[in-house]
């Protein structure tokens, strides 16, 4: 399913008006007709039409994208995780989940617990799969600090993941690995340590839909598909 808006722009013999298609469940991801694959949609975070095949975030034969109709764009993926990579460590997911980490109840949260403001607990349909506890995905929630690397927070530090809005995990629990972007430490104060590591298992589109970045992380990463694509016109 898509969205069209219209965009109009004013010239001297008259009015033109140009249809932009988006994603029905992400109104930031703009649908084009792919012109050398009729049946192929290109799925892209930029406004340009003709779009960018080399910056997009890839093609896809059906709408909305599937696991199984979705091809990424390698190059996409490269700079989605330089983008992780730069800024992650200051998304708000992030500074919220350290926070609640180091806490005197952040033991509850195992080894890099997800945490997201003012999120409540949500029972994900279509699945029967028990979000994982401490230990992981599919975890039991007795903990995981040999499983994730870190001492199990409670004031001690450890390791949180910043993951994808898409399918945000219960309080308490970890993303599955396919929606985590990536890791990084946390001191006992809460603090982040340094900056996140890729996680390497994360997937654009998934049974749960196709990529749901926070406000923040969408913003570098438009900002930087942009500057990309400037270097491309002038190249």
């Amino acid at each position: 399913m898509i969205l069209t808006k219209l965009r109009v722009s004013s010239q001297k013999v008259g009015l033109f008006i140009r249809a932009v298609s988006t994603l029905r469940n992400n109104s930031f991801i703009k649908v084009f007709k792919d012109p050398s694959a009729p049946s192929s949609h290109i799925l892209t975070y930029l406004d340009s039409d003709p779009p960018s095949k080399s910056l997009a975030i890839g093609t896809t034969t059906a709408l909305p994208p599937t696991p199984q109709s979705f091809k990424q764009n390698p190059k996409f993926v490269s700079i989605l995780n330089e983008v992780v990579s730069e800024y992650g460590h200051q998304d708000e997911d992030v500074v919220a989940q350290a926070k609640a980490f180091a806490s005197p109840g952040g033991f509850n949260l195992g080894s890099g617990g997800s945490f997201f403001p003012g999120q409540r607990q949500q029972r994900h349909q279509g699945s029967s799969r028990k979000q994982g506890g401490g230990g992981g995905a599919g975890g039991d929630g007795a903990g995981g600090a040999s499983a994730q690397g870190g001492p199990g927070g409670g004031g001690r530090g450890g390791f949180v993941h910043l993951s994808d809005r898409r399918n945000p995990p219960d309080f308490g629990r970890i993303a599955w690995p396919e929606d985590i972007l990536g890791s990084v430490e946390v001191d006992g104060s809460g603090q982040v340590i340094g900056k996140l590591q890729p996680s390497g298992s994360y997937r654009i589109v998934t049974n749960e839909g196709i990529l749901n970045l926070s406000p923040f992380l969408r913003g570098k990463l438009i900002d930087r598909l942009r500057k990309e694509e400037a270097k491309e016109r002038g190249a």
